[in-house]
């Protein structure tokens, strides 16, 4: 019986590498691999090994004979990917007895004549662990990681849903990182203000910049900025338990809330409100959030998108487990439903994207909604023109769209002067995401991105390398792909930083690791280091232990600094205790 790939797939193709017959697509080598919504286990392929089990960091690989209910599903999600036309993918340079492996991207080599290599990177995300990972694969590279905020891993702590706890155990994999010779935090420092991009040059050969896009995008109509708007982002944070928003407060009082947008946060918020309180007072949520979701009158959620069903922003696996949440309705209007007239086409000639053609499979699951039930409803070609209300959002008014095809044969919707106001307490926007200038880093406005060249930062858009910066993640390519995507990423940028090292073509650094640790504890008292951050994962974790719960976050700055003083000296593991496998880090 095959292993099924399922719905907490990070993508960062551990697995991939692990299978001994290369039954795993797409792989990192393959063109179709970064827009992929997850990765597919060929069911005719699959010799039933386990290896990808093991490999996986998310657990997210099951036997098929070991599905649960909600996951049977899966399996033909992993073998219709098969079933368009491809080549005999575990044959491509192989042979029919020896098919042929993944092709492995070899870290790469620090020229050790050049003396130890030293690199600053700025965030603590997936982006920045990956890189540091590449990194330290090579002897004598140090690696000093800095965060604004007290506590480390980015969006693996602060935006995964608390339902999703298989998909933060990828905490686990950046703890073995941080694990190794070689690697310092620098937590709750502030580049730009606690240190300056120069500093950090003249402290290192090179710094990485992996900070995200913590921007949300902006509406732009009337009533934006009322009690009661806000973005989906930072809802996000607030159950996470993210100390920026510790102290918001959301009124949760109104039957309905309406969501703007719908990626994969849109689902997840929408999940939040209304899942349950019961199955969620298990997970790390924030205390304050679900006391808050205990006493929600929310009973109706309506995503909205201003294109139709084809162009769904939200991902299969996503969708499938919407669908299948407990004591939940999920509804799309039938007239909402259909495909546009490209799609049409497209499907008619049978090329319609497998990712669409999985989601209207899904669609046809639907059943009608009971009465009583909590409902999320998805609602399409609707375009918002002003968010109403007093001094407190009382609902939101859209155009109605119409599909029209463009002169270049895609799909663009135009606005009818049909309007619709849906009555609604909360108002979240969830239209996509941009990065945030750092002094003294360059910065393409327009993009919303740090300007690059595969990851070697340029001074300008368009203008010459800036020597020694460089940049992964969404600050590089902007906010597409997964968590896992980005340890391709990353694999990219530091080889064009080892390959300058090498080159000769980084400055070496005018002070050393002790003046650096002066500097920042001079400008930072309430610095955070390894041995801090250490601690404080302990203490929550004994925290949630106590009381029935995966951990109980910490979201007050003075009690996770004055924990972090408690930390002594770790003892460093020798790197000759960890062996690098073709996926993450695993201690022998």
């Amino acid at each position: 019986m095959p292993h099924v790939v399922t719905q907490s797939c990070c993508s960062d193709a551990s697995c991939v590498y692990a299978c001994p017959v290369n039954c795993i697509h797409p792989t990192p080598d393959e063109p179709d691999f970064l827009t992929a919504e997850m990765l597919h286990i060929d069911p005719a392929a699959c010799v039933d090994c386990g290896a990808c089990v093991s490999a996986c960091p998310v657990d997210a690989i099951v036997p098929q004979k070991k599905l649960t209910e909600p996951q049977v599903q899966y399996l033909q999600i992993n073998a219709d990917y098969y079933k368009e036309p491809h080549e005999d993918r575990s044959r491509i340079g192989g042979s029919a007895t020896r098919p042929a492996l993944a092709r492995v991207t070899a870290a790469p080599r620090v020229d050790a004549k050049r003396g130890p290599l030293r690199v600053a990177i700025v965030g603590s995300g997936p982006a920045a662990m990956y890189a540091a990972d590449e990194l330290l694969t090579q002897p004598g590279v140090t690696v000093d990681v800095f965060d604004r905020l007290p506590v480390p891993h980015g969006l693996v702590r602060a935006g995964v849903a608390p339902d999703h706890q298989k998909t933060k155990q990828v905490a686990r994999l950046y703890d073995t990182i941080s694990e190794q010779a070689g690697f310092e935090y620098f937590l709750n420092v502030e580049v730009g203000r606690h240190v300056t991009h120069d500093e950090l040059l003249a402290h290192h050969h090179a710094v990485i910049y992996a900070v995200g896009a913590s921007r949300d995008r902006t509406l732009g109509v009337p009533g934006e900025d009322l009690p009661g708007s806000t973005s989906a982002t930072d809802f996000v944070a607030w159950y996470n338990g993210h100390p920026d928003h510790a102290d918001d407060r959301y009124d949760l009082s109104h039957r309905r809330a309406v969501i703007v947008g719908n990626g994969n946060v849109a689902l997840d918020v929408a999940r939040i409100l209304t899942t349950d309180p019961d199955t969620l007072a298990g997970t790390d949520i924030a205390p304050y959030a679900l006391e808050a979701l205990r006493a929600s009158r929310v009973e109706e959620v309506v995503i909205v998108a201003r294109r139709g069903f084809a162009q769904s922003a939200f991902t299969v696996p996503e969708f499938a487990g919407l669908l299948d949440a407990p004591d939940v309705d999920v509804v799309v209007p039938a007239d909402e439903a259909g495909l546009d007239p490209v799609s049409e086409g497209l499907a008619e000639r049978g090329e319609l994207d497998h990712a669409v053609t999985q989601k209207l499979r899904l669609l046809a699951k639907l059943t009608e909604p009971a009465e009583g039930r909590r409902r999320i409803v998805f609602r399409y070609l609707l375009s918002p023109t002003e968010i109403v209300g007093d001094d407190h959002v009382t609902g939101i008014t859209f155009a109605r769209n119409e599909i029209v095809v463009g002169d270049d044969g895609t799909v663009q919707v135009k606005a009818t002067a049909d309007t619709e106001t849906i009555d609604a307490g909360l108002v979240l926007t969830s239209i996509g995401y941009r990065g945030v200038p750092i002094d003294g880093v360059p910065f393409d406005d327009s993009r919303g991105v740090v300007p690059n060249e595969d990851g070697r930062v340029l001074d300008a858009p368009g203008g010459a390398i800036a020597a020694g910066v460089y940049a992964t993640g969404w600050i590089k390519r902007g906010p597409s792909g997964f968590i896992g995507t980005n340890k391709s990423c990353a694999q990219v940028t530091v080889r064009h930083l080892v390959d300058d090292f090498n080159a000769g073509l980084l400055a070496r650094p005018t002070a050393d690791a002790a003046a650096l640790r002066n500097l920042v504890g001079q400008r930072q008292p309430a610095v955070i280091d390894r041995a801090g951050w250490q601690v404080i994962d302990a203490e929550e974790r004994r925290r949630g232990a106590e009381s029935g719960r995966v951990r109980v976050k910490i979201t007050d700055e003075a009690e996770l600094v004055a924990l972090a003083r408690t930390a002594e000296a770790p003892a460093v593991r020798n790197r000759t205790t960890l062996l690098r496998r073709k996926g993450p880090l695993v201690s022998s």
